[in-house]
């Protein structure tokens, strides 16, 4: 089976806008003395006292972050729940929501075994985790495409972008003071890789005519899994054999690397209220074995006057008419060769970078203010955020704070809640906090996150 490409994107929208969770770590937890994982923001923190995690439970990620959501792409007509593309809504109505690079990242973590311990002359840690990651970017053109057909004679739609991955990682951290003002730490990352997908359509250039049109198409796909194999088809018009499908048989480890974390903690003696704070995590990489290829092998163009539009929805040579004739045809533009197994691929993670300010209020030090600003380093799919909070320990076994960010995807408004007694320590924290929802319980924006944990200190 062939599929134009108004297939593919319309299902690249809708798996984007579905995905949720793009968290490593909560920003909210930054500035809490007692979080348990302040470690993994900042190598430098260390923990009043040794813990034990609940196995699977210790620290659970999950979040979302985006600029563009499920309410963008879908919306209620009489009470009914339709696409963008229903007639029924205007095109200046869509593309009014619709900005000019979309995206939508997803990061998932998950602690399934961690513990820290005083000992060596600092605070050490160890930490298995299992992580996952994915982001789509989606030009803006493409939705105007979908929605406006042939309206517009030229559309340009290239770089549209998708990966994908999954490994564990094996942390080892160990932190101490140097002096009086300085603490620093370090955490050392063995990587096991699991998967990774990397999809881009690098040139998609679309020329609409009332009496020809034109289409040139690059795209490639990059497979970094065990035992995938691509299955293929035959197109009955042009005998041109394609990638129409895959295969995934005796999965498992398909990459290995390593990565590093560093922080670094400066209380000023001349500035007793004020702690200033650095970090840089996950800079490393993960070796990739089985890069399983499939892409146009090269540009390819087509151009033709079989076909002519008109921009009159109800005329017999209407976008939507044509569109069912020339499917097929353009389809043939992308389908993709199986290229084979192309060996190992080295790819770096998408480092993360923290800087931090923190002020305690001189007449009641339970209660500090913090500023940190957090940048995610990962090209196309770079963001960053400003965090502002207020952060209390109104008693010994209860703390938490409130904040609002600012940043590449909007305004948000977070808290964490922490609660540490002897033996057991549970906490639940939002970076974003969910909004409205669907019925189906889908948030119907692209930002929110969730953090919890159960913990077991002495």
């Amino acid at each position: 089976m062939r599929y134009s490409i108004k297939t593919i994107v319309t299902a690249a929208i809708a798996v984007g806008a579905l995905t949720s969770a793009n968290a490593q770590n909560t920003r909210s937890g930054y500035f809490i003395d007692d979080y348990t994982y302040r470690f993994e923001m900042n190598p430098a923190f260390g923990n009043s006292k040794n813990f034990i995690a609940m196995p699977g439970l210790g620290n659970v990620n999950a979040s979302m972050n985006g600029t563009i959501g499920i309410n963008d792409v879908l919306y209620n007509v009489d009470g009914r729940t339709t696409t963008f593309l229903n007639p029924e809504i205007s095109a200046s109505e869509v593309m009014g929501n619709i900005g000019d690079r979309n995206r939508v990242g997803a990061d998932l973590k998950i602690t399934l075994l961690a513990a820290g311990f005083k000992s060596w002359g600092g605070y050490n840690t160890i930490a298995i985790n299992a992580r996952s990651g994915l982001g789509v970017k989606l030009p803006g053109e493409i939705f105007s495409l979908l929605k406006e057909g042939a309206s517009n004679k030229e559309y340009d739609i290239s770089d549209v972008r998708a990966f994908a991955n999954a490994y564990a990682e094996i942390a080892f951290g160990h932190s101490r003071d140097i002096n009086s003002e300085w603490r620093v730490g370090a955490n050392v990352k063995f990587l096991l890789g699991g998967a990774n997908l990397d999809t881009r359509l690098k040139n998609a250039h679309l020329i609409l005519g009332e009496n020809d049109w034109s289409i040139t198409s690059e795209a490639e796909i990059n497979a970094n899994i065990k035992g995938l194999e691509y299955k293929t088809d035959i197109n009955d018009d042009t005998h041109h054999e394609y990638v129409s499908g895959a295969d995934v048989h005796n999965t498992g480890l398909n990459g290995f690397g390593m990565a590093f974390d560093f922080g670094a903690v400066y209380n000023p003696k001349s500035l007793p209220d004020w702690s200033f704070s650095a970090s840089l995590l996950d800079f490393g990489f993960i070796s990739w074995s089985n890069n399983m290829v499939a892409s146009t092998n090269g540009v390819k163009t087509f151009n033709t006057d079989r076909y002519t539009f008109n921009v009159d929805d109800d005329a017999p040579n209407s976008f939507k008419h044509e569109w069912d004739k020339i499917k097929d045809d353009m389809s043939a533009l992308y389908e993709l060769d199986d290229m084979g197994n192309k060996g190992g691929q080295t790819r770096m993670l998408g480092a993360t970078m923290h800087l931090g300010a923190q002020y305690t209020l001189p007449v009641y030090r339970p209660l500090t203010f913090g500023l940190l600003n957090t940048t995610r380093i990962q090209g196309a799919f770079s963001w960053t955020d400003f965090r502002l909070s207020a952060n209390v320990a109104p008693a010994k076994c209860i703390d938490g704070g409130i904040n609002m960010s600012l940043g590449t995807f909007g305004v948000g408004f977070g808290w964490i809640v922490n609660f540490h007694t002897t033996g057991f320590n549970m906490f639940l924290a939002m970076d974003r906090t969910l909004g409205k929802l669907a019925k189906q319980g889908v948030p119907l924006s692209s930002n929110g996150s969730v953090n919890l944990g159960i913990n077991f200190p002495f």
